[in-house]
């Protein structure tokens, strides 16, 4: 008989459940103006997930690029998203009249801070992520002449370029909050072997960790692995990638219609998701691979 079995920690985290519900509270506010409102945007798409951008869209939610912001957005409501943004384009919404909605992740919020305050000091400030990831890009404007490093050899070549600038350069080390734990302190002991001194701020989300560890026990105790989430979310990819590294047949989905037909071979199946993959979808893909 097929089985699923859910991870212990899966799906929306504290920071993105908390953007969407401001969203669609900003939305419903909205509606109810005798005047029909005003319109309410994201800054970006509020997360990496198509069938909750969809959702959205159905409430009246558009996406604004920053790219190409309008001249005006007298009275619109913008949402920022829980990756958080830069402080030159709060500015850039506030000079346009938008009103601004702050549903910035509070762990962000604090990397956005820390780092500000790390500049302020004086010192180089080294972010660990990924360089064209909306977290990263809204706490590197809070650094003017951070560096952005991904992998440990990245982290070894800007120590080398720095300490070619100074050796007494002060450093201080913030990561991107859905890393891995592995993966920071990777990047942070090559930054050390050069400078010792340097400050690591402990910036990972405990969510991320705690997904981690109940990856690792779906992948103890079932046939296959399957990971439901966006394809660009960042979180979801680190745990398909996981339960590949872990020796597990696994998929990463975005919704039932990227199930592929090898389940029906495997009799006890690991269901997680990402932090941006809301229940019903969840619910929606356990249902499907029960009935296969």
């Amino acid at each position: 008989m097929k089985t699923v079995v859910r991870a212990s920690v899966y799906g929306f985290c504290m920071g993105v459940r908390k953007a969407v519900e401001k969203s669609i509270q900003e939305a419903e506010k909205n509606r109810k103006k005798p005047d029909g409102g005003h319109k309410v945007y994201t800054m970006g798409p509020l997360i990496h997930n198509p069938d909750v951008l969809d959702m959205l869209a159905g409430r009246g939610i558009g996406i604004l690029d920053e790219s190409c912001l309008p001249d005006r957005l007298d009275g619109a409501t913008v949402v920022i998203r829980a990756h958080g943004v830069a402080p030159s384009l709060v500015r850039k919404l506030d000079d346009r009249g938008a009103l601004v909605v702050d549903a910035t992740c509070p762990r962000v919020r604090l990397s956005q801070k820390k780092a500000a305050a790390y500049a302020r000091q004086g010192y180089t400030v080294i972010l660990a992520g990924e360089a064209n990831h909306g977290e990263i890009i809204g706490i590197a404007g809070y650094t003017p002449g951070c560096m952005i490093v991904s992998t440990p050899q990245e982290a070894s070549d800007a120590a080398k370029r720095l300490q070619n600038v100074s050796p007494d350069t002060k450093i201080a080390l913030i990561g991107q909050t859905t890393l891995t734990r592995e993966e920071y302190q990777d990047i942070a002991l090559e930054l050390e072997s050069t400078f010792p001194v340097i400050e690591v701020f402990d910036s990972i989300c405990k969510a991320t960790a705690d997904r981690q560890r109940a990856l690792d026990s779906l992948c103890e105790g079932c046939d296959a692995i399957v990971v439901v989430g966006g394809k660009n979310s960042a979180n979801t990819k680190r745990l398909y990638s996981s339960a590949i590294s872990q020796g597990k047949p696994a998929w990463h989905v975005e919704g039932v219609t990227g199930l592929p037909e090898e389940l029906r071979s495997y009799e006890k199946i690991g269901l997680t998701a990402g932090a941006s993959t809301p229940d019903w979808i969840i619910d929606e893909v356990e249902a499907r691979i029960l009935s296969m």
